[in-house]
């Protein structure tokens, strides 16, 4: 089994961040220059201190008829943030996002954000072992493995 600490190494630790106080209007530029749907908030130490996506927007910002230049991301991010360690499984991490109805999950040590899982490349991981797997188990039934 998958620990988050191996995907990471593997995918890369890359974490798009804003900090709390910069416009609304200045994370939307980053998700769409990074073509992502959510971005980490940080504090001035770089800490943690929520998660901003594409549903805050729209609901808090667009709904409410706000401002994006004009607000902050403080006001509109998720502060009450789920998080995981690196030492988590990938099967623990998908179950807490499935529990929890979150698409983006960040991986922290301490209060600093280390990685950032998305639903989305943790389901095709999933697929991609599980077809794996299949492979194996059709090649031993027939007769196809090789000893070693």
């Amino acid at each position: 089994m998958s620990t988050v600490s191996q995907f990471l190494d593997e995918k890369g630790r890359n974490v798009f961040s804003v900090r709390q106080d910069a416009p609304v209007f200045e994370a939307l530029e980053l998700m769409a220059e990074k073509d992502c749907g959510a971005l980490v908030v940080v504090d001035d130490r770089d800490n943690l201190a929520g998660v901003i996506s594409e549903r805050d927007y729209a609901r808090k910002i667009i709904l409410e008829r706000k401002a994006s230049v004009d607000t902050p991301v403080s006001e509109i991010m998720t502060a009450d943030v789920v998080t995981v360690g690196e030492q988590h499984t990938l099967d623990e991490c998908l179950s807490v996002m499935g529990q929890q109805n979150i698409r983006h999950l960040p991986v922290v040590r301490g209060r600093k954000v280390v990685g950032v899982l998305g639903i989305g490349e943790l389901v095709t991981n999933k697929m991609r072992a599980k077809e794996d797997e299949i492979q194996n188990l059709t090649t031993y039934i027939n007769g196809n493995f090789a000893y070693r």
